[in-house]
């Protein structure tokens, strides 16, 4: 997947669209999108919170075999996915993704794929360990922010699934995946 990212690193990255909420550089890779926006703007590709019913890869997820490998083994359905970039210096601001949860049907699933050290994400102000290859449920429907103070950009691989029993499961066991 690192070889992957260093190639969908060179195509267009499109600034968050919620500015309020954010301070700095921060940017969005679309790779899987609300199927009646497969040829729209990348904008309107990166929207996640969306009633849609169908959805589809974009070329980038397809062009990905690592990535696609990796979300086609996922036993839950998959809606939106996106790379979102954290660059140095920037700060997402405390906010809720009104209803995204498991109690409310879906899951925000986070995938570090380039972090460091001083990168810090907090959910109810209690921080979340996310290290580089782990798979972490975050209750987005609950305060969050997170805060790039090192060097890199912090790079997460972010997924919208719809919930299932699997799903559940796994985040209450915590079995290869970790729960914030």
């Amino acid at each position: 997947m690192r070889e992957e990212l260093g190639l969908l690193l060179q195509l267009q990255w499109h600034a968050h669209v919620n500015k309020r909420d954010y301070q700095g550089g921060w940017d969005v890779l679309p790779l899987r999108c609300a199927s009646e926006h497969l040829h729209a703007h990348g904008i309107l590709q990166s929207f996640a919170i969306y009633p849609a019913e169908d959805w589809s890869n974009l070329p980038q997820l397809e062009q990905s075999p690592a990535l696609l490998r990796f979300v086609s083994a996922l036993p839950y359905t998959v809606k939106s996915i996106r790379l979102m970039r954290l660059h140095p210096g920037a700060e997402i601001k405390p906010h809720r993704d009104q209803g995204l949860c498991l109690e409310q049907g879906e899951a925000r699933l986070h995938l570090p794929l380039q972090t460091n050290d001083l990168l810090k994400f907090f959910v109810n102000d209690q921080q979340v360990p996310m290290q580089e290859g782990q798979l972490w449920y975050i209750n987005a429907d609950q305060v969050h922010r997170v805060e790039n103070k090192g060097a890199e950009p912090r790079i997460n691989l972010v997924l919208d699934c719809v919930v299932n029993a699997e799903l559940k499961e796994q985040i209450y066991a915590g079995w290869n995946t970790k729960s914030a």
